[in-house]
């Protein structure tokens, strides 16, 4: 970790007044410094970088360029025209021409004085940047899923841990006001103790054939964008619908896990509690370049004996068109978590929330003795503990186990068996070819980072 990252850090968590800030800095900041965000210390800013300037991290970008604490001040990106029109945003904002474009992520967290990056790749690059950083000293705001494989996965948990970094994940549902009013309901008894929870996440996409070659497009250095994965010819697959192939992502499984697992678990207190028993089924392409699940179902077991059953929306519409679920709609309770308890149950998602008995809503406030971590403003919050060095409301432990169960469920579709986890020791004990998918072979000269 770098003197200036060291000083930096330590200004940031003293409380100084606004007159011991006019005394160590001039009085008078050039309006190109400052830009739009006001006049705040430049001493006093969080410097971010932004890794992967594509619409997730330019979402993410916008979100930390209102804030009037931070400073973006380079992208890096392996598509030139990503880089070019992400570049004219941050100069646009700042009024200036100050932003520093980069090809190479490496280049830029050697070369570059920051306190956070902001990472929003694909997510078979996860692993590799999210260490480096770490190992940089830097603060990480990780776009969802955590990782592709478990086993990358838990090495980015090592790295955040080993060099005290804050981590937070994309995983915002958790700073909405009525995704945390259904934790606190649950945490706090409201409908009884649980027994089962109901995850629905999107439907598969269709199948695409399998496209002829295509040229790369212009400013694109395909080689780089699959980087640890099998080096394969474009064919028009790029950015957004890399999701439906394996070799970059799990498909809608893996793509939402972050969000409405990590809830079912937020409910359960469960950050930090994994499945000792999975099994599932799923229906696959059986042709075309797109090969992650359509259709998928997954049963977890825990050794509380409480069960988490996942699966695309379809499932959950089709089960559901009877008794209490009518009142909510088709559009509503396919998708979302619904916790069971033994005197009702309470769903969530991102439409709303409901009750099996509309007066578990209306408890107040004040006879909620269980009190769960609240946010208003997910990027906020991550600036708040950069500063604090508190823990996020999504730390890198709760994010690993929210995706590990979409992971193990992957696993148990591909290899059709029912398996048994070792939470300890992150390893199956009945399987040893389920233990072989545990991560994914990458490609050279890249190697899958260390534990």
């Amino acid at each position: 970790m770098s003197k200036n990252k060291e000083s930096r850090r330590s200004f940031l968590k003293k409380s100084v007044s606004a007159a011991a800030a006019v005394s160590l800095f001039p009085t008078v900041v050039p309006a190109s410094v400052l830009g739009r965000n006001g006049a705040v210390a430049p001493s006093d800013r969080i410097v971010m970088g932004l890794i992967g300037a594509g619409g997730m991290g330019n979402a993410d970008m916008g979100n930390f360029l209102e804030k009037k604490t931070t400073q973006i001040v380079s992208v890096c990106d392996v598509d030139e025209n990503h880089l070019r029109s992400t570049k004219n945003k941050i100069d646009k904002h700042y009024r200036n021409k100050d932003a520093r474009i980069y090809h190479d992520y490496r280049d830029m967290l050697d070369n570059e004085k920051m306190d956070a990056v902001i990472i929003a790749l694909p997510d078979h690059w996860h692993s590799l940047v999210a260490v480096a950083a770490a190992n940089k000293g830097l603060d990480i705001y990780g776009e969802k899923p955590l990782a592709r494989s478990i086993r990358e996965g838990r090495a980015i948990v090592n790295a955040a841990q080993r060099n005290n970094i804050i981590w937070q994940t994309g995983s915002w549902q958790r700073s909405v006001p009525h995704f945390h009013r259904a934790v606190e309901l649950v945490r706090n008894g409201v409908i009884g103790k649980i027994s089962h929870v109901e995850v629905g996440l999107p439907n598969g996409n269709r199948s695409i054939g399998t496209p002829p070659v295509k040229p790369v497009p212009e400013g694109v250095d395909w080689n780089f964008w699959l980087g640890p994965a099998p080096k394969v010819p474009f064919r028009g697959v790029l950015h957004f619908h890399w999701r439906w192939i394996m070799d970059y992502s799990g498909g809608q499984l893996t793509d939402w896990a972050g969000h409405h697992i990590d809830i079912a678990h937020w409910g359960l207190d469960f950050d930090n509690v994994a499945p000792v028993k999975i099994k599932g089924k799923g229906v696959y392409p059986n042709e075309g370049i797109y090969n992650v699940p359509v259709e998928y179902l997954i049963e977890a077991e825990y050794e509380s004996g409480i069960n988490l059953t996942i699966a695309n929306a379809r499932y959950f519409v089709d089960k559901r068109k009877h008794g209490l679920w009518k009142e909510l709609g088709a559009e509503n309770y396919g998708m979302g978590t619904v916790w069971y308890g033994d005197k009702g149950w309470i769903h969530v998602n991102r439409s709303g929330l409901w009750a099996s008995d509309p007066k578990f809503l209306k408890v107040p406030e004040k006879e909620l003795t269980v009190k769960v971590y609240k946010s208003t403003d997910h990027w906020q919050n991550f600036l708040d503990c950069v500063k604090s060095r508190k823990k996020t409301i999504t730390p890198v432990e709760a994010a690993h186990n929210s995706i590990s169960v979409a992971l193990l469920g992957e696993i148990a579709m591909l290899t059709k068996e029912e398996l048994n986890w070792d939470v300890k020791n992150e390893k199956f004990t009945n399987s040893d070819f389920a233990n072989r998918l545990l991560s994914r072979p990458y490609r050279a000269p890249w190697q899958i980072p260390s534990l």
